[in-house]
């Protein structure tokens, strides 16, 4: 099974801080085998509650932390976006929201680097990756 989009940035964000499993339980105050779920996917959708001990634990930038939100919500979130959105902070989270809300046809992957510039220019922002 492949690393759902709310295992991998919630996983990214606390090797970002350099925190382990445990570590991120302490300070968050949530068992460290329901973060390992979160994290594997075995468990989503964490309550509000769950999300803002984790948000104030790993002290994301903005973006970042409304993405996390974003993508317990949506447990459909391609993982791969994530990731890309993850390596350019100049995606807003407007951006993010709308290219995550596209919808594939068939089993071919996105690009998307294009799929950023479409929404981009959707929007009338004049910023596109390069």
């Amino acid at each position: 099974m492949a690393q759902p989009a709310l295992g991998l940035l919630l996983q990214k964000l606390r090797e970002g801080r350099g925190l382990s499993l445990r570590d991120l339980a302490l300070l968050a105050d949530i068992d460290h085998a329901y973060i390992y779920r979160l994290e594997t996917g075995d468990k989503e959708a964490p309550s509000e509650e769950v999300l803002s001990k984790l948000v104030r634990a790993l002290k994301p930038g903005k973006r970042e932390a409304e993405m996390l939100r974003y993508v317990a919500g949506h447990t459909d979130t391609d993982a791969g976006l994530v990731a890309y959105v993850l390596q350019d902070p100049t995606v807003s989270i407007e951006v993010f929201s709308a290219a995550a809300g596209a919808v594939y046809r068939g089993n071919v992957r996105p690009d998307y680097p294009i799929l950023i510039d479409r929404v981009r220019r959707i929007f009338g922002e004049e910023q596109t990756s390069g």
